[in-house]
């Protein structure tokens, strides 16, 4: 019974040893795409295609020439209020306030060029003056180069529809899938920045249609 009891209490040692081996090294394969669906729910359509030697190459924070750029809200570009009719946005005449609250990104590398994921997660809140059932929310993603002489590399515009509810307080999120742009050399990369933020450009009026001529 002794023995039994001995050899039992050794099987779980090495049980427990075991597992706090494999530990780190699970914590340390999660990848930049795991962190990306973790954060934004993930779906079909977020999940990476694991690389291959003749295909894209999935970029991470282990890479150590060419890194996924860091993700920053340009200044002044943080919220983005309505307010009524010919008013500024301020006080009563508030009709909703949007702030970003979370962001992520993924990187592959292929040919030479970048592919780059930006996910956008914010909140709309409406104001005093009350807002519309469905507005738009108009972002902006650009990849920079910073430093000396700062570079715009490239840049677009998005718009993403909330419907809002009677709790006044609604989510949104956008995820940019089409950034793509020209590799970078190891000595600029550390320049390379994503720069999101709302830009109230975006939202462009619809056309007037054109008066018919009478005869």
């Amino acid at each position: 019974m002794g023995d039994r009891v001995i050899r039992i209490a050794i099987m779980v040692v090495a049980s427990i040893s075991l597992g706090a081996a494999l530990m780190p090294s699970a914590v340390s394969a999660q990848s930049l795409s795991d962190r990306f669906k973790s954060l934004f729910g993930g779906g079909s359509s977020d999940t990476a295609k694991p690389a291959t030697s003749a295909g894209p190459k999935q970029l991470d924070d282990a890479d150590a020439e060419l890194t996924c750029p860091p993700v920053q809200i340009r200044a002044g570009a943080s919220t983005y209020s309505v307010g009524t009719p010919g008013k500024e946005a301020v006080g009563n005449d508030i009709k909703f306030l949007a702030s970003i609250t979370k962001m992520a990104r993924q990187c592959t590398l292929n040919g030479g060029e970048i592919t780059a994921k930006i996910g956008i997660q914010g909140r709309v809140i409406v104001g005093p003056a009350g807002a519309p059932p469905t507005i738009q929310v108009p972002l902006r993603v650009a990849v920079v180069r910073g430093g000396v002489g700062e570079k715009t590399i490239m840049t677009k515009a998005y718009q993403t529809t909330v419907q809002i509810d009677e709790s006044g307080s609604v989510p949104f999120s956008l995820v940019a899938e089409d950034i793509v742009y020209p590799a970078p050399s190891a000595a600029e990369n550390d320049n390379y920045v994503f720069y999101i933020g709302f830009d109230p450009q975006a939202i462009k009026s619809e056309p007037k249609p054109r008066a018919t001529k009478k005869k």
